[in-house]
């Protein structure tokens, strides 16, 4: 079964065109509306407190969060301090990676993770990772936004949790598609709606209310099916009040959309 002509927003930015040729091979009719951007922040005082507490041998474990962050915050590290001394010292904590992503950037480096969270690497499962542990003084790259439960939970371990914010998400410098999404979202133009991260749903919100239109949106969201690459996305879609309808198999963009292709009737929920 595939979509047959049904008509599916996905709101990716980074892979946006790869999104649109995988809807379009499966027979659907792809409106792609990137909703985010990375903006690295101005000043790097958390990055740079994290590089010379990590050289005095503050930590006993590195949490990577982000493929993204982490090289950023390298980056950051070696505008103010030696390339080798900080490779040294992140060899005597303990790398712990949410996912391949992180794990793909820290080989980048030379390094290597000690620590791999299983899928679908949400941080529930990196606390559960992290539950038999011994290392108590703990770095966290952050992703954008403070993932409060992670951080709660981390120190309802008994952990001392310093957090490392390097970069921040924006609403894309283009927006004009994102805020057509909105619209036609409200007239309820969608069948399927794809995500494939929280924020892409968070700043569909914010232009929706920007606009005055979110009452609207959300009954557009709920009109349609909604596919979300997995249980953090699917947290979020939640705390607005709406149903997910179809995670896939593991959280990977092409499993997301060829799965869905052939498991989820084309038709809205409504029909």
């Amino acid at each position: 079964m595939a979509f047959e002509g049904a008509r599916i927003l996905s709101l990716e930015s980074r892979r946006a065109a790869e999104m649109a040729t995988l809807i379009r091979k499966q027979g659907g009719e792809p409106f792609v509306a990137p909703s985010m951007r990375e903006v690295e922040l101005g000043r790097h005082d958390e990055a740079l407190d994290f590089g010379r507490r990590l050289l005095a041998d503050e930590f006993d474990a590195t949490i990577l969060l982000t493929g993204v962050g982490t090289r950023l915050l390298w980056r950051t590290l070696l505008t103010r301090f030696d390339q080798a001394d900080l490779k040294a010292a992140l060899k005597r904590t303990t790398i712990v990676v949410r996912g391949p992503k992180p794990s793909a950037a820290i080989r980048e480096i030379g390094l290597a993770a000690q620590v791999q969270v299983a899928e679908p690497n949400t941080w529930r499962e990196l606390l559960e990772t992290m539950r038999p542990r011994t290392e108590t003084r703990v770095a966290v790259q952050e992703y954008g936004k403070s993932n409060i439960a992670l951080n709660d939970g981390l120190r309802a371990q008994g952990r001392e949790v310093t957090t490392v914010r390097v970069y921040a998400w924006g609403l894309p410098e283009d927006a004009a598609p994102l805020r057509e999404a909105a619209a036609k979202l409200a007239r309820r133009e969608f069948d399927i709606v794809m995500l494939t991260t929280s924020m892409q749903l968070v700043n569909l919100m914010k232009i929706a209310e920007e606009a005055g239109i979110e009452a609207e949106v959300l009954d557009g969201l709920r009109s349609a099916r909604i596919a979300s690459i997995g249980p953090t996305t699917t947290e979020t879609v939640e705390e607005y009040g709406l149903n997910v309808d179809f995670e896939p198999s593991h959280p990977k963009m092409g499993l997301l959309v060829n799965e869905l292709a052939g498991l989820i009737p084309a038709q809205p929920r409504g029909a």
